[in-house]
């Protein structure tokens, strides 16, 4: 299908027509002047003209306030009202339209003697029709003649386009499905305005259950940070996009509809997100990262020798132009979006980093590795500023994950043993959280409440710990899966967990 292109002096159209019909005057003035786009349309341009043939003055010079007209066809219509107004011996009046008014002076700079002209005219004790027009011209061939050279000028569009433009578009949206009924839209975001739940309430039920294929299962999954898609990159290397609400594919996106999967040619181990949810990244076990756009499927880079090893973790910078990669080959990469080149690499881990994740002010980079250290990072010089092990004994437990605490300058550390930690950015720890229980129950994964309230774990019992972060209390456990489970993620905006394991399940979890 042909795509269609919008001619951007439209858009400043449809945006001064907006500012004209909400009384928005300064911002139409402003926007015309610094784009250099007329909008010159009105309401009826037979009734605009009748207007200037009847010499309905008023309500002329108020249409032209939103016009803008050559300044020729300007000092026409300026310079009737002045013969006007002296022929009704509204001399004052003529006089300060003449002396005031930009056409005028205009006139006075380019057409000195037509200007002294009417300056003559306005000194003249008496009005002479003959002197103040042409030979063969009178006051109403004038005002024939304004209007033949006006309406060339103006148009007339139905009202309220952009208003309409949209519900247009959100009509077509709802029609493919990608908007159902009675669903509220963003429409500054581009999004279905997802209503956030109100109390940071852990989730207790399972409400539904994907199920991949007998070899198949997630290696990672994460929600979009607007809240609208939730997608699972698996072992056989398929990247799919979900419906939170039903547990189905999303079939709203075209290319998952033709069934052309967003994909790898090796297992998919992990996933991330760009902050305004356009923008997909994905790895693989070879040490290959994609960037997809995640509404049309299309790749938009790739970065084929990402690591030299498999890339366990992948995180967006704060203006998403950088991604960082943590792999087996103990290395973190930042590769550029727009150059499409690794432009730095930090170096210390002795083993697997198995997380890295950027703090909550984006200023550095946490990094967790199996070589039981917690390493933070700054990302524009690769210098490792803080390194610290989490548990008392300093002890080479593998580290699964960092959490960043919404509202904080503190950090959750995961490691492989019953016990989480918050801990400062510097390695002091404030508080353990623990399950008391002894073999058997190791954390494999971690993620923090949307709001800072509780804390998941998963673990190798099959089981999910529910703490509470302020008093360490283990609140709630569930048993979620069959065999051990490999992931978790937190939706942004409900109380929605989903769990991923390798018994070939990713299950939804609500309050």
């Amino acid at each position: 299908m042909t795509e269609l292109e919008v001619d951007a002096q439209d858009v400043v159209r449809l945006m001064l027509q907006f500012c004209k019909e909400n009384g928005l005057k300064e911002s139409l003035k402003t926007l015309q002047q610094e784009s250099q786009v007329a909008l010159n349309t009105v309401e009826s341009v037979e009734v605009f003209l009748t207007d200037v043939q009847t010499g309905n003055w008023d309500a002329v010079l108020q249409a032209c306030q939103s016009l803008q007209l050559p300044v020729g066809k300007l000092m026409a219509v300026h310079e009737q009202i002045i013969l006007e107004l002296l022929e009704l011996r509204e001399v004052d009046v003529a006089r300060a339209m003449l002396r005031q008014t930009e056409a005028m002076q205009a006139m006075k700079q380019e057409q000195p003697e037509r200007y002294m002209r009417l300056e003559s005219l306005c000194s003249r004790p008496i009005w002479d029709a003959r002197e103040a027009y042409e030979a063969g011209n009178s006051k109403e061939t004038r005002r024939v003649e304004i209007a033949k050279s006006l309406s060339t000028e103006v148009t007339v569009v139905p009202p309220s386009r952009l208003l309409v433009l949209i519900g247009q578009a959100l009509k077509w949206q709802q029609h493919q499905g990608m908007l159902p009924p009675g669903t509220q839209f963003d429409v500054f975001r581009g999004t279905a305005a997802a209503k956030p739940d109100e109390n940071d309430e852990f989730p207790t039920k399972s409400t539904h259950q994907i199920k991949f294929g007998k070899k198949s299962h997630a290696e990672c999954a994460a929600f979009s940070p607007d809240g609208q898609y939730l997608v699972s990159g698996s072992i056989d290397g398929f990247v799919e996009v979900w419906d939170h609400e039903t547990g189905k594919l999303r079939k709203d996106l075209k290319y998952q509809a033709n069934e052309d999967l967003m994909m790898h040619e090796e297992a998919v181990l992990s996933l991330a997100w760009s902050k305004d949810s356009e923008l997909l990244a994905t790895a693989d076990q070879g040490g290959k990262i994609k960037v997809w756009k995640v509404r049309t499927g299309q790749c938009a880079r790739r970065f084929d020798k990402a690591h030299s090893q498999g890339i366990t973790c992948l995180c967006f910078s704060r203006d998403s132009t950088q991604i960082c990669s943590a792999s087996y080959d103990a290395t973190m990469r930042m590769h550029g979006l727009k150059s499409g080149k690794m432009l730095k690499e930090m170096r210390g881990h002795s083993s697997y980093i198995n997380h890295c994740s950027y703090t909550t002010d984006g200023l550095r980079l946490v990094s967790a590795g199996s070589d039981g250290w917690v390493k933070v990072w700054d990302p524009k010089t690769a210098e490792n500023l803080h390194s610290f092990r989490p548990n008392p004994a300093g002890a080479e437990i593998p580290v699964n994950c960092v959490c960043m605490l919404p509202k904080s300058d503190h950090i959750l550390v995961c490691d492989r043993s019953s016990t989480a930690y918050v801990m400062t950015i510097q390695g002091q720890v404030v508080k353990t959280i623990s399950s008391g229980k002894k073999t058997g129950g190791d954390f494999l994964s971690a993620c923090v409440s949307r709001m800072g309230t509780w804390l998941y774990c998963i673990a190798e019992d099959q089981t999910m710990y529910v703490f509470s972060i302020r008093d360490s209390k283990l609140e709630h456990l569930v048993r979620i899966h069959d065999k051990e489970p490999i992931g978790l993620c937190q939706h942004p905006h409900r109380n929605l967990v989903a769990t991923y394991a390798d018994d070939c399940s990713l299950k939804l979890w609500r309050s």
